[in-house]
């Protein structure tokens, strides 16, 4: 925990985000002060940062409910009550070894919503040729799409390991190459077709619906994570992935209606919260270069269930990034 001031009337600093280094935990209420995801300083200069958080307000491309754009601020908003304190399950603050700044989020026009692509694949490749590793708060899931693009620029085809309830490989015949428009149903299907992701390498986890392709990828479906258990699943992950480079991307709809109700494609059946996070706990061995949690939707959130669901998940991923960098 950050020191305080020594001053009495003034005993602990305020607005991490905008002051605070870039190192070492916040110390001010969870309640106040200027929000960034856990606090870290709001910076774009990328100069030894290990790890830069990007938000990206965007769901022109959702099939149900919108509402994602807003999933940024609300993430950051749970992720408040995360920093400070030595972190659950890992025993430390992440902080100490990890040098993380909140870039912000994209920006576009918001009129000319078909160039958001674009621009968050240019924006992204930035932040990605400074050294740092990129964790992306969305968005509805059509972002993920150049945010794998940005990375497999960088590390070559990439194996995925993607929590979902759907398995994003809708699209046409023909309209998923490069060059095309993806909606948040699709990333997968266009991913794998443009030869970003590797799918022999790559693992679908928590699936409740049926589409009329997989493009080649393992699936875990919903029930069976109830029927085989956690260490299945990270055993069948572990199995699949290898040493690949690879890039993880959490739709929070993976997670039950129970435990996420704030997104735009709800299904019942899903994961609860701590089966998911008990998943992404055990997967500190997969060599992950980037990640995302997208499709938090506060409008259809009750008491930030979603958010901080959404919150906890990009904690975790910075928890096995810290864990990585105590053991070199």
């Amino acid at each position: 925990m950050a020191a305080g001031t020594g001053d009495p009337l003034r005993p602990r600093p305020t607005d991490n985000a905008v002051f605070g280094p870039a190192t070492g935990g916040a110390a001010e209420p969870t309640y106040g002060g200027a929000l960034s995801f856990m606090r870290r300083r709001y910076s774009r200069d990328l100069d030894g940062v290990d790890v830069a958080i990007l938000g990206i307000p965007f769901d022109a491309a959702v099939s149900n409910r919108t509402g994602s754009r807003f999933g940024p601020q609300a993430i950051r908003r749970a992720s408040a009550i995360l920093d400070g304190d030595p972190q659950y399950p890992f025993h430390q603050d992440p902080f100490e070894v990890l040098k993380v700044v909140d870039w912000g989020d994209v920006s576009w026009d918001y009129a000319k919503p078909w160039l958001a692509h674009d621009c968050i694949h240019a924006q992204a490749s930035d932040i990605l040729a400074s050294g740092a590793k990129l964790f992306s708060l969305g968005g509805d899931h059509s972002v993920t799409y150049p945010l794998l693009v940005a990375h497999a620029e960088k590390h070559g085809p990439l194996a995925i390991v993607h929590f979902d309830a759907h398995q994003d490989t809708w699209g046409d015949e023909g309209e998923a190459g490069p060059g095309h428009w993806t909606d948040h149903g699709a990333f997968v299907r266009r991913g794998v077709e443009a030869g970003v992701i590797d799918a022999s390498r790559s693992i679908q986890i928590g699936i409740r619906t049926h589409a009329p392709r997989d493009c080649g990828l393992e699936i875990v479906w919903g029930w069976e994570i109830e029927t085989r258990g956690i260490r299945d699943v990270v055993e069948r992950i572990y199995a699949r992935v290898g040493e690949a480079k690879t890039y993880m991307t959490f739709d929070i709809d993976c997670l039950d209606p129970a435990f996420a109700p704030g997104t735009g494609t709800p299904v019942a059946g899903g994961l609860t919260s701590r089966e998911a996070l008990c998943i992404l706990r055990d997967l500190g061995r997969i060599d992950f270069v980037g990640g995302d949690v997208v499709e938090v939707a506060p409008p259809y959130d009750h008491a930030d269930l979603t958010a901080i669901a959404g919150a906890a998940v990009a904690q975790t991923w910075l928890g096995l990034e810290a864990e990585k960098r105590r053991e070199r």
